[in-house]
């Protein structure tokens, strides 16, 4: 089984916030794959399905953005899910908009919620989807920028994350590259 985390705050009117592109993503991926309803357990929202043949269980922690890792965690322990088979997707504010990268491991960069994820699994050693949001180009903007709902300028949100929901399969079975170069295409495309 793979762990799927999408990163976010749970509030509703935080929904259409830049730092829930995470539960976006989810959705999305939910959504394209038939995956079950979302329910409450370990600390936040579940959906359990699969793709390519592969069982994955998607987690939208709702515990907010700074203690993302008590609800990863126990997840993670419940099921029996070593790192390398746990991903997580967020907000990068160093990705122009609709740009990702997959990477494994790495620093938090200031991410509060790969912060907490990492302390509470016991390392960085962990997939992440960085989704871009840009940054507002002075240092002062960013928490209002994160914060902030996409405007409908943002045109490019809805096409990234249907990209990535159909690619999904890519990252399933490991082709990070493949899976990268997928979403650029169909992002291209719309």
């Amino acid at each position: 089984m793979l762990l799927w985390v999408g990163l976010g705050n749970p509030e509703p009117g935080q929904a259409r916030h830049r730092h829930n592109i995470g539960f976006m993503a989810l959705d999305a991926i939910a959504r394209r794959h038939g995956f079950t309803p979302w329910r409450q357990r370990f600390k936040g929202l579940v959906s359990e399905g699969v793709i390519g043949g592969q069982k994955l269980l998607l987690l939208k922690p709702q515990t907010y953005m700074n203690l993302s890792g008590e609800a990863v965690q126990p997840a993670a322990a419940f099921h029996k899910i070593p790192l390398d088979d746990i991903t997580a997707f967020h907000d990068e504010l160093d990705l122009a908009p609709g740009k990702i990268r997959v990477k494994k491991g790495g620093g938090a960069a200031g991410h509060n919620g790969l912060r907490d994820m990492d302390r509470r699994l016991g390392g960085p050693d962990y997939w992440r989807i960085r989704l871009g949001i840009g940054h507002p180009g002075m240092k002062e903007k960013v928490t209002g920028h994160v914060l902030g709902n996409f405007a409908k300028v943002d045109t490019w949100l809805e096409p990234m994350l249907d990209a990535v929901a159909e690619a999904a399969p890519l990252l399933v079975r490991g082709e990070t590259e493949a899976f990268m170069t997928r979403v650029a295409l169909l992002t291209q495309e719309s």
